[in-house]
């Protein structure tokens, strides 16, 4: 019984300073950061701006990165207990949108320059500045694709290369919850197996019907179905889903339908 209440004791002087954690087991309902995609809810308390998503995401290994509504950023971080320090500036990528959207970015990839302190549970991240205020409190993103529906925005034609969708043309995948996946390729249907394993994909072989377009889509049509069967990983991220080949390189990318 006193080995006990000594325990428990120890436990509780240390709770301040690390919330019981070592050697990154987490008590409770607490948990690791890594291993997750985080989606934010909300922003300085506030809703995100409509149209926008903004994630996070940390590696084992010290790497933060993430899309911050309109671009991508990336940059190191360290956490000694639920202290955090995230190094700025970020690298990020230039893309522009709307100035709403824009506006929220910049005071984001600021807000990440505050961070002091985390709560990491099962569900839920929430990042913290030194005076405890709620910068960012993220939702854990499901990594499921069965069920879901999305519209590519981009594939690689085989080239090195990755292109965007011819204008006046639609491709689509729906990943099936019996396995398969089935879409239309900018002229035909195709469907095929897929395999999911963590974040490892499998995808193929593909079938699909016989219309004929005209040459330039019939070269789009091939060089997609070409890159789904390359792909070896997937991530979902915010309304985004990434399909990569074995080496790193982007195969497909996705818009949520």
């Amino acid at each position: 019984m006193n080995k006990a209440i000594l325990t428990l004791g120890l436990c509780a002087g240390l709770f301040v300073l690390s919330a019981c954690s070592s050697s990154g087991t987490q008590q409770g309902n607490q948990r690791d950061l890594t291993g997750a995609m985080w989606s934010a809810s909300t922003f300085m308390d506030q809703a995100l701006v409509p149209g926008s998503g903004i994630t996070i995401e940390f590696t084992s290994d010290g790497k933060v990165s993430g899309s911050s509504g309109c671009n991508l950023y990336s940059g190191v971080y360290k956490t000694d207990g639920n202290s955090m320090i995230i190094s700025t500036p970020l690298a990020s990528t230039m893309m522009a949108c709307s100035q709403e959207i824009m506006d929220q970015e910049t005071a984001y990839l600021k807000a990440l320059g505050e961070v002091k302190t985390f709560t990491a549970t099962r569900d839920q991240l929430t990042l913290k500045d030194a005076g405890g205020k709620n910068l960012m409190v993220y939702e854990a993103q499901s990594q499921d694709l069965a069920g879901t529906s999305w519209e590519v925005t981009g594939y690689n034609n085989g080239k090195q290369a990755v292109t965007s969708v011819l204008i006046d043309t639609l491709i689509t995948a729906e990943y099936g919850k019996d396995g398969t996946l089935s879409g239309n390729s900018g002229c035909n249907d195709y469907s095929g197996p897929y395999k999911v394993s963590g974040n490892k994909i499998t995808i193929g072989p593909l079938v699909s019907t016989r219309k004929a377009c005209a040459q330039e889509i019939m070269d789009q049509e091939s060089q997609y179905l070409a890159a789904l069967e390359t792909a070896a990983t997937y991530k979902i991220e915010s309304k985004a889903l990434e399909l990569r080949t074995a080496d790193g390189a982007l195969a497909v990318n996705y818009i949520k339908k």
